[in-house]
Formats: C-alpha cells, sequence, structure tokens
C-alpha cells in the first residue's frame, strides 16, 4: 500500500529518495504545533505578572487540571526517543534490552501516587520550583541543594540530545540530508531546533502542555493502526514471534554469540527486574518529571493521572512490538549513504515501507512532535534548577522573580543549544551513552529527595557522602563495561556485582552504597552530635491541597521562608 516516493535527491551524497507526501505532511504538522507553542503564550493566562516569574513561564500558573497533566506528563515521560529506541532495541537485541520498559512504566505509578502528592503539597505551601529547593529547605544545606541541582541538570541533558536524535531519524528516514555535506545533513535540525526554542523562550511550559496533545493523538492513531493492520499483513503473531526467535538466536559474526534474548532465561532474570525497578524508582527523579507534577492545581490531580497514566505503557507495550514486526518485515533501517545500518531507524522505515506515504507522514510527524514535548520540557526544568539553586542561592540571593524568570528563559536557549552542538558534533552512541550514565546518576538523588517525604532522620552530610559514594561506583561501574563489538568504555548499563556473576543494573547497585554509607554515616553523625540543618517544612505541608489558604498564597512568598 506505500505510495511510491518522489523520485527526486535532495543533495549530492544522499542515496534515498525523498517521499515528498510524507515529508510535506511531516512540514505541515511540525508547522502547526509551532504555532500552537507561539499561541500557548496566550493560553491559560490570568496572572498580573504574565509569564514573568518561575511560576507562570516555569510551572504553567501551577493551574494545570487532570486531562491537561495526562497529556503533559505522557508527552514527557513517553518521549520520542522512547518510541524510536524500545523498538529498536526490540529488532536489534530482544527483550532484555526493549521491553523492561513495559513492566517498568507498570511499577512507576504507584511510586507517582504514594510520593509525588506528598512533594507537590509542601511545594506549593512554600513555593518550591524544583526538587533542590525542596532539599535544600528540608535539610537546610545548600551543598547538598547544589549536589542535587547539579546532578538534575547533567542528567538532562544527554536526554534532550536524544530527542533531537529522534528528529534526525525521522528526516534521514524521508531522504532529507546529506550523506557528504554534513550542513545539509543538519540544517533541518536546527531548524527544528531554533522553533522550539522561540516557542520555548515565550511560552514556556504551556507550550508542550498544548502540544502533548496533539502529539498523543498522532501516536496513539500511528500506534492503534500499525499493530492492528502490520500482523494481518504480515500473517499473524505466529509468524512475527517466530522470525523474531530466528533472529534473535542467529550467531552475531562480530562476538560469536546470540544476536539477542528473544524472551529471558534464567540468567537474565536478575538485569530484567533490576532494570525495570531502578528505571522506575528514578524516572521521577528527573526535573522534567517533577515539572510536571508540580504543574498540577491539585494533589488529587496527580493521583487520578498515576490511576490512568498506565494506559500509556499499553501504547508502549504495542509499539515494543513493533521491533519484532519490523524483523518479519524485513526492515532495513539503513543511513543515507544506504550502507550503514542504524536500528533507530527501524518503527519510521517500517511505517514508510507499509503504509501509504500520507499515513506514513502521520507516524512520522508524531515522532517528530514527541521530541518538542520533552525536549522543551526538560530544557525549563533544567532552566529552573540553574536559576533556583545556583544563580538565586550562590550569586544573587536577592533576586526578583522576575530577574529569576528572565535568567531561566536565557538559561532554557543555552541548555537546547548545547543539546543541538552534542548531537551535531559527536557520534549518536556518546549521547546514548550519556544517557545511561544520566539514569544512574539521577536515582543518587532518590534517598534526599524521597527519605525527607518522610522523615527528617537522616543527617545532611551523611546523605551528601552517600550521593557523592554513588554518583563515583556508579561511573566507574559504567566505565568498566566495555562494548564487545566497538571495544569502547561505557558500553552498557548491566554489570556484575563485585564479586559474584549475577548481573544486575549498575545504578541499583550504586542506589544500595548511596543507602548504606547514608545510614551509617547518620548513625556516626548523630552520635558525634555534628549540627544540622534547619528545616523549614512542618507535618502539615505534607497533606496540604489547593484549597489550603498557605498554598493560595505561595505566589507572595520566598521559597526560602518558613510559611508562617
Amino acid at each position: 500500500m506505500s505510495a511510491a516516493p518522489a523520485a527526486v535527491v535532495l543533495a549530492e551524497g544522499a542515496t534515498r529518495a525523498v517521499n515528498a507526501v510524507a515529508l510535506t505532511v511531516v512540514v505541515v504538522l511540525f508547522v502547526l504545533v509551532g504555532v500552537l507553542g507561539f499561541y500557548a503564550a496566550r493560553w491559560r493566562g490570568g496572572s498580573k505578572e504574565g509569564l514573568h516569574t518561575l511560576d507562570e513561564w516555569g510551572l504553567g500558573g501551577r493551574k494545570f487540571g487532570a486531562w491537561i497533566t495526562w497529556f503533559l506528563l505522557g508527552g514527557d515521560l513517553y518521549t520520542a526517543y522512547t518510541f524510536v529506541a524500545v523498538p529498536a532495541a526490540m529488532w536489534a537485541t530482544g527483550a532484555v534490552s526493549g521491553f523492561f520498559a513495559v513492566p517498568y512504566t507498570v511499577v512507576l505509578y504507584p511510586i507517582v501516587f504514594l510520593l509525588m502528592s506528598r512533594l507537590w503539597s509542601v511545594s506549593h505551601r512554600h513555593g518550591f520550583v524544583t526538587t533542590a529547593d525542596f532539599v535544600g529547605g528540608r535539610y537546610g544545606s545548600r551543598p547538598l541543594s547544589l549536589a542535587i541541582a547539579v546532578t538534575g541538570i547533567v542528567a538532562t541533558m544527554p536526554y534532550i540530545a536524544l530527542q533531537l536524535v529522534g528528529i534526525k531519524a525521522v528526516l534521514t528516514v524521508l531522504g532529507v540530508g546529506s550523506a557528504e555535506n554534513w550542513f545539509l545533513n543538519d540544517l533541518p535540525l536546527i531548524i527544528a531546533f531554533v522553533v522550539l526554542a522561540a516557542y520555548t523562550y515565550t511560552s514556556g511550559l504551556r507550550a508542550p502542555a498544548m502540544i502533548a496533545v496533539v502529539k498523543d493523538v498522532l501516536i496513539y492513531l500511528a500506534v492503534i493502526v500499525a499493530i492492528i493492520y502490520l500482523p494481518a499483513k504480515l500473517g499473524g503473531w505466529e509468524q512475527i514471534f517466530g522470525a523474531a526467535q530466528a533472529k534473535l538466536g542467529t550467531p552475531n559474526p562480530a562476538t560469536g554469540a546470540a544476536t539477542g534474548v528473544f524472551i529471558p532465561g534464567a540468567a537474565g532474570y536478575s538485569a530484567y527486574w533490576t532494570l525495570a525497578l531502578g528505571s522506575a524508582m528514578a524516572l521521577f527523579m528527573y526535573p522534567h518529571s517533577i515539572t510536571g507534577v508540580l504543574a498540577t492545581k491539585s494533589r488529587n490531580t496527580i493521583r487520578k493521572n498515576a490511576a490512568v497514566l498506565p494506559l500509556y505503557s499499553l501504547v508502549l507495550g504495542f509499539l515494543a512490538l513493533l521491533g519484532y514486526v519490523a524483523i518479519a518485515a524485513g526492515t532495513k533501517p539503513t543511513e543515507l549513504d544506504g550502507k550503514t545500518v542504524n536500528p533507530q531507524l527501524v518503527v519510521p522505515q517500517l511505517f514508510l515501507d507499509h503504509f501509504p506515504s500520507w499515513f506514513a507522514g502521520v507516524a512520522l510527524a508524531a515522532i517528530a512532535v514527541g521530541a518538542l514535548v520533552p525536549a522543551a520540557i526538560m530544557s525549563i526544568a533544567a532552566a529552573n534548577l540553574f536559576t533556583r539553586n545556583i544563580y538565586r542561592d550562590l550569586f544573587r540571593p536577592d533576586a526578583t522573580p522576575r530577574q529569576e524568570a528572565k535568567v531561566s528563559k536565557l538559561m532554557s536557549l543555552l541548555v537546547k543549544f548545547g543539546a543541538l552542538v552534542f548531537v551535531i558534533a559527536m557520534d549518536q552512541s556518546a549521547a546514548i551513552n550519556m544517557q545511561l550514565l544520566g539514569g544512574i546518576w539521577i536515582l543518587q538523588t532518590f534517598p534526599a529527595i524521597v527519605a525527607g517525604l518522610y522523615t527528617r532522620w537522616f543527617h545532611r552530610w551523611a546523605l551528601f557522602a552517600g550521593w557523592a559514594a554513588g554518583i563515583i561506583y556508579g561511573t566507574v561501574a559504567a566505565y568498566n563495561v566495555v562494548n564487545p563489538v566497538t571495544h569502547a568504555h561505557f558500553g552498557g548499563s548491566i554489570a556484575a556485582i563485585p564479586g559474584t556473576t549475577v548481573t544486575v543494573y549498575i545504578a541499583v547497585v550504586a542506589f544500595a552504597v548511596n543507602a548504606i554509607v547514608s545510614v551509617l554515616l547518620t548513625l556516626v553523625f548523630r552520635a558525634m552530635k555534628l549540627p544540622d540543618g534547619k528545616d523549614i517544612t512542618h507535618a502539615q505541608d505534607y497533606g496540604a491541597d489547593e484549597n489550603d489558604p498557605k498554598v493560595a498564597r505561595i505566589a507572595t512568598q520566598r521559597p526560602d521562608t518558613p510559611v508562617a
């Protein structure tokens, strides 16, 4: 049913023909969401300060309801790279590296239900914009707050870069670019970046909240149609699973081992469940996830979303299976040179090969638009961390709300520019490796944040030492993982527990090191009676809801000032 691509070559050196129809659909939808992004500056206004405070620009006025939050969090958590990388992993190496994403998102939502409503309440009582704000207020420790902020920023940067990788995958499959001319190859990506940067600067969090609606509708449409039509076309699921099992069981010429794992055996159980659990614990420690939570109008909004967001996990499961569908379909995901195999092109190529060009354009636009939503939220979240917990805490403690907003806007541009340079100047594997490290690093903020939501027992310096121990162990362990094909370091996030042959997710072991150090040093520091920091929160803060009068007045409160 696929329409023939237009016989047009964009530039000398490109061996792919440009699919004019699909490209037109992608461009039209991209322009549409760009217009929506700029229009969002006028949407849900009401504050006399306009978008000149972090509450308004960076958190959308803290008044998103259940429906908008559902689309926003879905667009934030299920990123363009998710929709590219998960089926790509299934296609390339099988279930351990791909399908774990489905149980991990299922495990995630009870964590959200229990933890995030408490964080919402205390943050709204004190005007906290970031988790580092909360940690600083809870433990009275600027070094610990700074550690949380820096970890969040560094872990988020490669995540933004990977969203641009998702856009690049779409453009490559469409034949846009040149295998020989780097400028032509990256020009469309630069244009997309400029549009993203402009509407994020103008509209703040309202832009991705509005665009997320379009993105999610397109994703649902594309995946549901694909999961019904393609198996029927290819002979059913028995044929698809048989083809996947045969391919993944074929020896890899470079290593001699099987290409992948169709169904994990007993030896892979520990890697599978720790990867799922560790990823679930880490996801809502990321600044962009917290930003989506704090933008809601009530704690009940968060709980409602924790109950219905698993619908996205169902779609993610279907999407993951498209990796096996692509095996049965014989999809060839090659770069513009027509020779280099890139698994990240599997799903875009699958749609282009087996659907009419107009529908393939809709599906590819869903991936491209799916990059804009999380990239915008991530850049806003990283900028807020810099503004609140580095710029204001270290350099301008007397900064006004308007000054904070201005710095955050400028920093959001710088963050996106850094991600763009990262993607253009470096190999994509570097961004992937950095993102794997980011997952290990961000989990080390879990003890300080989550423990702080329930207890003040831990000593601030013990938590700082635990964070440092987890970061160091996780980084060294990840460095020692060598890719068996390229022999490069940082070749994965799975390694054996020291002294054993049991392979697990490195972040989980680093987290265990973090927790043990934090507990032991807390006992030591308490025995030594080292002074602890001042806690500006109170027990009643953790259950406050939107009707609480102190919550209603957060716009006039300083985030480091106890509420009377």
